[in-house]
């Protein structure tokens, strides 16, 4: 699976929250500044064409819906950000936040209990 750009993951989050959406649908839940009507198109072509969209045609329009799960997309983004930056390992990514404090010892032992389940 591809990672996504900044501007196809914007598009594909608003995707995963309504389910299926045409253009102009995809843009009125879009965060201000909206991009252009024209980049959103182009935007979602582009994700159909990397198989993370699929769509059913009405006439001339097009109603899309997501093809990949949010969930699909997040396991493996991170297992590509662990591998790519901690050399594979869930322990140096947990040692990496704590070590920059960006994680407290409540959230570790969240966590620990977590991975006990």
């Amino acid at each position: 699976m591809q990672e996504l750009t900044k501007a196809e993951e914007q598009v594909m989050h608003v995707l995963w929250k309504v389910k299926k959406a045409f253009v102009k649908e995809l843009l009125a839940e879009m965060d201000e500044p909206k991009p252009a009507y024209n980049t959103v198109s182009t935007i979602i072509r582009i994700l159909e064409k990397k198989g993370f969209v699929g769509f059913t045609a009405f006439g001339k329009t097009h109603q899309y819906y997501p093809l990949v799960s949010k969930e699909d997309y997040k396991t493996q983004i991170s297992k590509s950000l662990v591998s790519k930056y901690f050399e594979g390992s869930f322990e140096n990514l947990v040692s990496f936040f704590a070590k920059k404090e960006e994680i407290n010892v409540e959230e570790l032992d969240a966590i620990l209990k977590t991975l006990k389940k």
